[in-house]
């Protein structure tokens, strides 16, 4: 073999440089050579000169030692000491030598000594075409099945040849044939063959292929390997299950049970045997809803229902179903189950309440707005057609929005807390459905308090009756007013109207109205009076009202019966009377006259005989306080006679005077000339007496006038039937009696002077020493007080 003279240049070089290095260095000196040689030469085949390429004596190598220092187990080259060659010592195969398609180089140390010298000589190994292309086994069979498609790849083995570059494997090629062609995929260094369907096969014509393979390397000459392919074309099932129709619809009402059968599916398979029987299934895809409410019969294809239906969830349900037959590969055919749920009315309407206002002033307005809600159905069509109403009588209504079934409730009249403070707002919303479902809901509503009700006074004017003497300072009535507001609205303070000249007298507890006397009353000073109490609320703004209070001061019997007649020139009640002897029985011999400033019992005045000389000559009128004689005198009567005479009122504690009437007998002729004696006295005493006694009747007149004139007033004002008249008594005979009558209600009042009818009544109670009279008008004759 020759040396290239690229490396020899490069040798040259090289031996130039290990000189410079030996004489820098010392001893040693190294040189780098590089030869080439095909894998497989025989042994002893010469790669190079060394020697020469060197640059060393031939003569003095067998002195210097001259070898090749190899590093392996395994020698393959050698030098000769004679000549300086280095030849090949034992065959060498590249691909055990060196794996790949790289180069392959072999490093050999070349050693010379005296002096010592180390040489690096490089040999390449190249590749010679002597592997052909070998597949892992010998035939390779598949089975196709006759509906494959064009186009379909199938992997074929991959051959392998050790050889590298040009020497490996270059192509594939296929025998002839209609069906199908090879492709060859490069992947890194390999070609990766596949079989490729160019037409489709057909068992029926013919159910095997035979196929020669065959890989070529690119070696000169070529070498290459062959693989046989055996195509087994498996009959195929090429006819789907065919549905009469691609879209089926159906309609279910959303109220039959779990378990009913809504349709059944019928595909039919022309195919004969397996091929031609039929299992059904829903698609993969659908939605889990559809698994939960329907099932599929894989062998008899029936949809039965199996969860609940609901319209208002869902109004239609999408089924894939699919039919398969048994063949293989088993072939499919698809439709689509289209079911529409129909509404049944099976849900209530719904209300919901949006905004509420819990609370309404009473004062609002009508169409004030209280609330907004909404009506809902989940039904459709008819089902779902809503009507609302207001149940309940209460002063509000539903006024309809422009959106439908949206509402609001509005007052439509005038509130009053004080009749109703508390509404209960029924709505109904019925569906139209058949039969139709209703949803009831109550609204509540409180109503809060206006100041719009002034306090109130059961009953106005109002009458009390004081009996006199009372306690300075203690309570003596009270008056109490009402509010029909609540809260501060209705809490009432009390006070004496402005202008009242009462209030220095009178005194009211601003928060109870409890009034107080500051002083004590006397009946024979004040008999009635009158002021005005006025109740405010204490509202914003208040209101307030008026009361008018009359007050009767009752009669108490503090005065005692005060003599009138006889009455002597001293002051004191003594008086003398002479009569003749001979005057009849029956004659009156005087009259005692008495007053008591009290009314009623406390002023009737009765009278009676405490001391008397012959009680069978004198008698005396217990009413009148006439003393008349009860026989004739006789001879043997006393000339003089005393009667002490006793006046007692009729009160409680009978209080009482006395009088001295000394009663003279004489002769008729004296009789009559002491008569013209005291006839003149008589008359000018009368005339003083007359005179007391008209003015103690005018103001007694007076004052009991003025009394039944406020009487008449209040009793008008309360439009309450009342008569006032005076109580006659025809045999009025001096005494100072008098009486007044009136009717207020069913009663009858009667407030007497000193003398008092027989036929009246003291009732028991508050007035006190008021006197009901029975009403004579009553069939029954009952008193009531």
């Amino acid at each position: 073999m020759g040396t290239d003279p690229t490396i020899r240049s490069m040798d040259c070089f090289c031996f130039a440089f290990h000189s410079a290095l030996l004489l820098f260095f010392g001893r040693q000196a190294f040189a780098q050579i590089r030869y080439s040689i095909p894998e497989e030469v025989k042994e002893g085949t010469v790669v190079g000169n060394v020697a020469k390429d060197l640059g060393l004596e031939v003569t003095s190598l067998f002195d210097r030692r001259f070898r090749v220092v190899s590093g392996s187990k395994e020698t393959f080259f050698e030098v000769n000491q004679d000549n300086g060659a280095l030849y090949v010592q034992k065959k060498i195969d590249r691909e055990e030598l060196c794996h790949g398609s790289g180069a392959c180089l072999m490093e050999l140390k070349v050693l010379v000594e005296n002096p010592l010298e180390m040489h690096y000589v490089m040999v390449e190994i190249t590749d010679v075409n002597d592997h052909s292309p070998s597949f892992p086994q010998k035939e390779q069979r598949f089975e196709i099945g006759e509906q494959t498609l064009p186009g379909r790849r199938f992997q074929l083995h991959t051959a392998r040849d050790p050889d590298a570059g040009i020497n490996t494997i270059r192509t594939y090629t296929l025998t002839s044939n209609e069906h199908f062609e090879i492709d060859i995929r490069q992947s890194d260094e390999d070609k990766i063959p596949f079989l490729v369907l160019k037409k489709s096969l057909d068992r029926e014509q013919k159910d095997k292929h035979t196929l020669l393979v065959t890989a070529v390397d690119g070696g000169k000459p070529q070498r290459s390997g062959k693989l046989n392919v055996s195509i087994v074309v498996l009959d195929s099932n090429d006819n789907r299950p065919v549905f009469s129709q691609e879209i089926y619809q159906i309609a279910v009402k959303e109220n039959v049970p779990v378990g009913t059968s809504v349709f059944k599916m019928n595909a039919t398979d022309p195919d004969e045997g397996t091929n031609s029987e039929i299992e059904y299934s829903l698609g993969e895809t659908l939605k889990k809803k559809v698994y939960d409410i329907f099932e599929l019969d894989k062998l008899t294809g029936e949809i039965r229902v199996k969860g609940i239906l609901d319209y208002e969830e869902n109004d239609v349900y999408k089924l894939d179903v699919e039919a398969s037959d048994k063949g293989t590969p088993p072939l499919t055919g698809e439709c689509r189950v289209i079911i529409k749920i129909i509404d049944v009315n099976d849900n209530p309407p719904e209300i919901e309440v949006t905004s509420l206002s819990n609370t309404v002033s009473e004062d609002s307005k009508p169409g004030t707005v209280i609330s907004l809600l909404s009506v809902t159905d989940k039904d459709s069509g008819v089902n779902g057609k809503i009507l609302s109403s207001i149940t309940s009588d209460v002063p509000f209504e539903l006024k309809p929005s422009y959106k439908e079934n949206i509402y609001s409730v509005v007052t439509k009249g005038f509130l009053d807390r004080e009749e109703v403070s508390h509404y209960g707002i029924t709505i109904k919303a019925t569906d139209c459905g058949e039969p139709p479902l209703s949803t009831y809901k109550t609204l509540s509503i409180q109503i809060s308090d206006v100041n719009d009700n002034s306090p109130h006074f059961q009953q106005n004017p109002l009458q009390f009756y004081l009996v006199e003497n009372n306690v300075a300072g203690a309570s003596i009535f009270s008056v109490s007013a009402t509010d029909n507001d609540v809260n501060d609205n209705a809490a009432i303070s009390y006070r004496i109207a402005r202008g009242n000249d009462v209030t220095s007298f009178l005194n009211i507890n601003s928060e109870t109205g409890q009034i107080s006397a500051l002083k004590s009353f006397d009946f024979e000073t004040v008999k009635t009076f009158q002021f005005q109490v006025v109740a405010t609320d204490s509202g914003t703004p208040s209101l307030s009202s008026n009361v008018t209070v009359n007050v009767f001061i009752l009669d108490q019997n503090d005065n005692a019966p005060v003599i009138l007649y006889p009455l002597s020139s001293n002051g004191s009640a003594e008086g003398v009377e002479e009569i003749p002897r001979n005057v009849n029985a029956g004659h009156l011999i005087s009259k005692v006259r008495a007053y008591d400033a009290d009314i009623g019992y406390n002023g009737w005045l009765l009278f009676s005989l405490q001391e008397v000389t012959d009680h069978s000559l004198f008698g005396l009128d217990r009413y009148t306080g006439q003393i008349r004689t009860l026989r004739s005198f006789t001879e043997t009567d006393e000339a003089e006679h005393k009667l002490l005479i006793l006046v007692k009122d009729n009160g409680n504690v009978s209080l009482s005077a006395t009088a001295t009437v000394i009663v003279k007998v004489v002769e008729p002729k004296e009789a009559f000339a002491a008569s013209d004696v005291k006839s003149a006295a008589k008359d000018e005493e009368g005339n003083d007496v007359t005179f007391y006694l008209m003015i103690t009747l005018g103001s007694v007149s007076v004052l009991f006038l003025i009394s039944i004139i406020v009487l008449i007033a209040m009793q008008c004002s309360k439009s309450t039937d009342y008569t006032s008249k005076y109580l006659q008594e025809t045999n009025y005979d001096g005494t100072l009696c008098h009486s007044i009558q009136y009717r207020s209600g069913d009663k009858r009042y009667m407030l007497v002077g000193p003398r008092m009818s027989i036929g009246s009544t003291i009732v028991p109670g508050s007035h006190a020493n008021t006197l009901v009279l029975p009403d004579r008008r009553r069939p029954s004759g009952e008193v009531r007080a």
